[in-house]
């Protein structure tokens, strides 16, 4: 890269795991240092704001203590005793204890890891090349969409809805189980927009009055994994006050008189019984939308990671098909446009080269590191692991099983990583990775409607190297060859365009982005729903959603409620265990990644729970104590911080620290149950139960 004599500002893309792919203004000061990061202020969903994280972007890429050689472990595994060694002195190693594996093993018995520590497609998804070429073990992707995308997916047949810009025409936005201030600032960007130029009111439902609750004209406090409760509620009163657009239900939808009794049943008082709130709660919301044509339902993850998020993300959206609000600019529901983009990703994934081996539930990673039979899909054990993008030893669920699983001498661990994470720190190879400035990559945003490019900006620190070039050599060295394996980064993203058909990357680049050719009309599903008879399913059509995303069932179908519900199998708090802990981002955290950074340990500085003053006075807890939070899984202290903005019996830890931040070593994660969420998978992050000690 030529030098750069002069700051200039560049055109970049956030990579990190958020509906908003925000478009970004760098400055780079030269061809290895950047200076401030802003948001674009000529993106319409961008519009100049990001979240302060990536704002103090410069924190994390040039971070001292990012890694920057490879190093081989010489110690006993979590002891942090390195050798820096060479990148071929790495490779080797890798594939010589990878082909012996194979010889002894089988090549299941290799297990590539990854999920969203970038969404850049080249980066993020080449790692299945490895797969596909020597028939390691599959991934089965559950742990963050696994519960969200099918309910959605079971109403209206597609994963897709109205431009989140169009919030700006609302008259009513309902915030949904998304803390948006914090996770998604651009969502209140456009709500606020359409509250001062068109009066709209804002309503927030969440489990906690959080900073997007304290920006609403009504904030819906409900207790966890009661979301489906209010929203069948709400459908009671718009049927029993004639507030449904019946119309439009026959028109679009299988409303039918068997839903119609159902619904009967779904009273405001059953559903306050339930939810917590107040009869006049639930009956002032429904209200609100049932009279407001222009409601947009902003739905997001929050929610649906409890036993029962698919169901629950199902009832929510049914409002939106009740009231008719599909049919209004300004109107509808939307969770994410993933199920929008019609990508040829096929050289990426190189799923030509061959089919594989057995697929196994990432969620269930500790499960499977220690010898569950079903997690093994009845095969033999894991004995490597190749890890890029993801920090399973801090954020996957039952930690300590995932801990006692990374610590097995027989398991040979590769991680390529850009800190020293809790998972690096039980690898035998770790390997320096590039940031996202620091190589090419293109992004696809799941809350909006663009398709981003990301060049280069600067070059990457010490010997790090990228998750595309590492693949590549791992695979040369193994003794394959394919096309993807003779291009650059830039050229893959390219070739993925072209294949497409979006075009030259050269004049895409220009502007920076691909606007998504779904017309209004499509986003509203004004030609009818995506199932084949163009109907909405109030009730839900999961077979069909199986088939569609390929999902595995978990369960017996019949199982599943009939219609949208409430869903009563959440982990149920008793004696033992009367708390419900919700374990929600943080403002400053983005899963584990910036726990490193100055700034986010500024707002964060250590691990805090959510207590209600009165259960923490029952408890002879005072507000900064020490607590111990416990199941049967395991016990995690963290500081107790009152906090009366949630329901009594509710405990919320914001955001993931590292597992060394609590005084016993263990994570919040060491508390969440790994069990996969009916009916396809999936982890219940907010769903688990505890009980509380001081001390």
């Amino acid at each position: 890269m030529n030098a750069i004599t002069a700051p200039r500002t560049a055109r970049s893309v956030c990579p990190h795991d958020c509906p908003s792919t925000c478009a970004l203004d760098v400055e780079v000061i030269d061809s290895h240092t950047i200076g401030r990061v802003r948001g674009a202020k000529d993106d319409p969903y961008t519009a100049g704001v990001i979240c302060e994280k990536v704002a103090r972007y410069a924190e994390r890429i040039h971070h001292p203590n990012r890694l920057t050689h490879p190093l081989r472990r010489v110690g006993k595994k979590g002891a942090g005793e390195w050798q820096q060694i060479s990148w071929d002195e790495a490779f080797d190693e890798i594939v010589a204890r990878w082909l012996e594996i194979e010889r002894t093993d089988g090549p299941e018995a290799i297990w590539p890891y990854f999920y969203a520590g970038t969404m850049g497609h080249v980066h993020r998804d080449g790692i299945e090349r490895l797969r596909h070429a020597r028939g390691y073990s599959l991934q089965y992707d559950t742990i963050c969409t696994g519960t969200a995308w099918p309910g959605f997916i079971a109403g209206t047949g597609k994963l897709t809805g109205p431009n989140p810009e169009e919030m700006a025409e609302s008259d009513c936005i309902v915030i949904w189980g998304t803390n948006a201030v914090a996770t998604q600032v651009n969502v209140m960007t456009h709500a606020m927009k359409a509250r001062k130029t068109r009066g709209a009111k804002v309503v927030a439902i969440d489990i906690y009055q959080n900073a997007t609750m304290e920006q609403a004209d009504m904030a819906l406090v409900v207790r966890p994994g009661t979301d489906g409760a209010l929203a069948v509620a709400v459908m009671n009163i718009l049927l029993r006050d004639n507030l449904a657009d019946r119309d439009y239900m026959a028109r679009y939808t299988d409303f039918s008189p068997e839903l119609e009794a159902h619904l009967a049943t779904r009273s405001p008082e059953w559903a306050a019984e339930i939810t917590g709130l107040t009869v006049a709660e639930i009956e002032a919301f429904a209200r609100l939308v049932g009279t407001t044509p222009r409601t947009y339902f902003r739905l997001g993850y929050g929610f649906t990671r409890q036993r029962n998020g698919g169901t629950a993300m199902h009832a929510a959206l049914s409002i939106a098909a009740m009231t008719g609000a599909w049919q209004h600019i300004g109107g509808g529901a939307f969770h994410s446009n993933s199920g929008s983009w019609k990508l040829d990703k096929s050289l990426i994934y190189g799923r030509d080269l061959g089919p594989g081996g057995r697929e196994l539930d990432m969620s269930e990673i500790g499960k499977v590191l220690t010898g569950d039979p079903a997690a093994l899909k009845q095969g033999g054990p894991v004995k490597a692991l190749f890890i890029q993008n993801t920090n399973p030893v801090n954020i996957a669920p039952e930690q300590g099983l995932t801990r006692a699983g990374f610590a097995r001498e027989d398991l040979f661990t590769v991680v390529h990583e850009q800190f020293m994470t809790d998972t690096a720190k039980m690898a035998d190879i770790v390997l320096p990775a590039t940031m996202f400035l620091e190589h090419n990559d293109y992004y696809r945003r799941g809350g909006h409607t663009r398709l981003l490019y990301g060049p280069k900006l600067v070059e990457a620190p010490g010997e790090c190297r990228s998750n595309f070039e590492v693949v590549n050599e791992l695979l040369r060295r193994l003794g394959t060859d394919h096309a993807s394996m003779h291009l650059t980064d830039r050229e893959m993203v390219a070739e993925t365009f072209r294949r497409s058909g979006f075009g030259e990357l050269d004049e895409i680049e220009e502007t920076g982005f691909i606007e998504s050719p779904q017309p209004v009309s499509k986003a509203h599903f004004a030609d009818g729903f995506a199932w084949p008879d163009g109907r909405y399913r109030f009730e839900p059509n999961w077979l069909g959603v199986a088939a569609q995303g390929g999902y595995t069932w978990v369960c017996d179908p019949e199982e599943m409620p009939r219609f949208a519900d409430h869903w009563d199998v959440t982990e149920p708090a008793n004696a033992e265990t009367p708390f419900r802990l919700a374990t929600s981002p943080a403002r400053a955290f983005l899963n584990s990644s910036f726990s490193e950074t100055a700034g986010s340990q500024k707002r964060h500085p250590e691990p805090a729970v959510f207590i209600h003053s009165a259960d923490a006075t029952e408890l002879g807890i005072a507000d900064g104590d020490m607590v111990l939070l416990g199941n049967r899984r395991g016990e995690v202290p963290l500081k107790a911080s009152y906090f009366d903005g949630m329901q009594r019996g509710v405990l919320i830890a914001e955001g993931i620290h590292p597992n060394a931040a609590h005084r016993n070593g263990a994570g919040i994660n060491t508390l969440i149950g790994s069990d996969p969420v009916k009916p396809f998978g999936g982890a219940a992050f907010h769903d688990t139960t505890v009980w509380v000690l001081r001390g």
